[in-house]
């Protein structure tokens, strides 16, 4: 693997990564508990939140049926208690698109909710996605999700910028059959909404692989990776 510039100092790395709303449930909560106690930690989230403000552009809000609410509260079970739940459920329903984080949040909440049985509700859109893309040494480099309503792959990168002015940081997509599927160019420290097509769309399948290798400046050459992969991971159901 090349060197692509010097690696996120894992307070740094912890705190985009709260920020997009990647961490699972446990991380989660030690995330915003450090935020409670340490104000530098804290700055640090908000920081990110708001360089990764942009994404959520590309996600617009969707509009849920009338009576959906009052369906899936009916549909919760009957020993829940139903003051926390409705809390939740506001919550849900009041949440802005100010991150990433919260786009991917709401939309899983949604998905799961809808489909506790036993009422039957209208149909469920097809899971969102991510990958975190890590160095050999388990590094995390690049954050990715996958929105196959809009086909559209949310990228971040976690590079410092200025890394490596002569090279570029090249995405792939590299579905059951092997052969990597470039999705774009992906700037140092940037984050962007990338718009796939229909035949990409159908590739970008749970456990698809992603990469980001270092290429010449303004991308590969050829029709594959002509450098060093920098980070990879695979795609997986939020």
């Amino acid at each position: 693997m090349s060197d692509i510039g010097p690696e996120m100092p894992e307070d740094d790395a912890l705190a985009a990564e709260h920020a997009l709303g990647v961490l699972n449930a446990r991380e989660r909560a030690a995330a915003e508990l450090r935020m409670a106690r340490e104000p530098d930690f804290a700055a640090k989230v908000e920081a990110w939140r708001e360089r990764l403000a942009p994404l959520a552009e590309g996600v617009a809000p969707v509009a849920a049926p009338a009576g959906l609410w009052p369906r899936i509260v009916r549909s919760l079970p009957a020993n829940d208690n139903q003051v926390g739940v409705l809390r939740r459920i506001k919550f849900w329903r009041g949440a802005t698109m100010g991150s990433l984080g919260l786009a991917v949040a709401s939309l899983a909440m949604v998905a799961v909710l809808a489909t506790r049985p036993p009422q039957v509700i209208t149909p469920v859109p097809a899971p969102m996605m991510n990958a975190r893309l890590m160095t050999n040494g388990g590094q995390p480099l690049f954050l990715a999700a996958y929105d196959p309503e809009r086909k559209a792959v949310l990228v971040a990168s976690l590079v410092p910028p200025g890394t490596d002015p002569n090279h570029s940081h090249e995405l792939w997509l590299i579905p059951a059959d092997g052969k990597p599927r470039s999705l774009g160019l992906v700037e140092p420290g940037a984050s962007k909404s990338m718009p796939i097509s229909d035949e990409m769309a159908a590739m970008a399948t749970e456990g698809a692989s992603m990469a980001v290798t270092v290429e010449p400046a303004g991308g590969s050459l050829l029709e594959g990776p002509s450098g060093p992969v920098a980070a990879v991971g695979k795609l997986a159901r939020i």
